[in-house]
């Protein structure tokens, strides 16, 4: 029997931690949009200070693993919807446009945002996405599907995907996964960052966790022309908490992606360990390619 895929941690970890220095990111620093651009990498993270509301701030590197951050936050709360923080960022390049999608956390309750960039620093707001329901984890397919934007997003417990002509009215919901019973993702699952395309199939990296709230990756592959369809969904999780920066922060027990890159021979996953610093763990192309083909 194959071995299952694991996702190998960067030895450098933690490569993000808050800041005494900035009082909106001194508590956390965590699920961070990622993105490659002009050579650069660019790391969009969810911060909280002091007043406990989220924003968004940006830290850009030339490797990959080293960052600077900006003072200011790139996106901070702003309307009605986001009276609480604007939280979990997932960007997609897409069609010469860098779109965000985030979570507007409010006394409405926790809805879908979505903004766009030309240059992943200024973002300009383009409204709420299913303004009607509480949803999170949406990301953005970086190719249209039959000439339609694709999008993930949850109803809990599971995964959820939906088509728009324009990008703020969604149709066409329907189920991707759902929870697997006395499994590691046993109580609810959702959306990493936006998938990865492959000549096999959409590779979607996500999360879910269990009964004691230990929050673990998963791997699975999705069809190219119809995302609904589950070609392989991997048994074992690709990453479980075991650092002890992500056994204990600010939630205990969770690694969390919202976003990775593609290099040449490797996926490298970034995600937030105990909801309190970031770090990237990476699975090489050649070992991935044994789950692409079956």
């Amino acid at each position: 029997m194959t071995q299952p895929i694991k996702l190998t941690r960067y030895p450098g970890n933690p490569i993000l931690v808050p800041s005494p220095h900035s009082p909106w990111e001194t508590d956390n620093v965590f699920n961070a949009a990622v993105v490659e651009r002009d050579g650069l990498v660019y790391m969009l993270y969810r911060a909280q200070g002091l007043d406990r509301i989220s924003r968004i701030g940006c830290a850009i590197s030339t490797d990959g693993y080293r960052f600077n951050r900006l003072s200011q936050p790139v996106l901070e709360p702003a309307t009605e919807f986001e009276l609480y923080g604007v939280e979990d960022p997932r960007v997609t390049f897409l069609d010469g446009i860098y779109y965000m999608l985030y979570t507007a956390y409010s006394p409405h309750g926790v809805r879908i945002a979505l903004a766009r960039s030309t240059n992943l620093i200024a973002w300009e707001r383009m409204g709420i996405v299913l303004p009607d329901e509480d949803n999170k984890d949406a990301a953005l397919f970086p190719r249209k599907i039959g000439g339609r934007y694709v999008m993930f997003h949850r109803r809990p417990p599971d995964i959820w995907i939906a088509y728009s002509d324009d990008l703020l009215h969604w149709t066409d919901h329907q189920v991707v996964m759902s929870p697997r019973p006395g499994t590691w993702e046993s109580v609810r699952i959702g959306a990493g960052g936006p998938p990865f395309y492959t000549d096999h199939g959409w590779l979607v990296f996500y999360h879910g966790y269990n009964e004691q709230r230990v929050y673990c990756l998963g791997l699975a592959l999705l069809d190219l022309e119809n995302p609904a369809r589950v070609i392989r969904r991997q048994d074992a999780p690709i990453l479980c908490p075991d650092a002890p920066w992500e056994y204990w922060g600010d939630v205990p027990n969770v690694v969390f992606t919202c976003g990775g890159i593609e290099t040449a021979d490797e996926y490298r996953i970034y995600y937030g360990g105990g909801d309190h610093v970031m770090a990237v763990a990476s699975v090489s192309k050649q070992e991935v390619l044994s789950f692409l083909q079956g």
